[in-house]
């Protein structure tokens, strides 16, 4: 999960900047008499939604998940810490193992 995070604040800052610009050309000129650009305004608007609506459900399921993970890690090694520290030193060797192959 943590190699994830990095890019999380890059995909928020492009999906808002997309947002952003996409409202900014549906104000934009055109004209409103034509049915063509109004069919297209609208359909626009609908994907915008679409899409915001899908990345927030998706952020709030990634956040969920995330959570109940940590609190199961938690909840396992307060139950078994020494398996817990067992766990925790091979994934240690295994990830500096495959840095130093770097």
């Amino acid at each position: 999960m943590s190699d994830s995070q990095p890019y999380e604040p890059r995909l928020d800052d492009d999906l808002t900047l997309l947002s952003e610009t996409l409202e900014e050309v549906l104000r934009s000129s055109g004209d409103p008499a034509d049915q063509k650009y109004i069919e297209l305004k609208a359909r626009a608007e609908q994907a915008l939604h679409d899409v915001k609506s899908r990345v927030s459900n998706a952020s709030d399921n990634y956040y969920y998940r995330a959570k109940k993970a940590v609190y199961r890690a938690d909840d396992y090694v307060h139950e078994k810490p020494w398996q817990g520290v067992g766990i925790g030193a091979a994934a240690g060797l295994v990830l500096g193992l495959l840095l130093a192959r770097r």
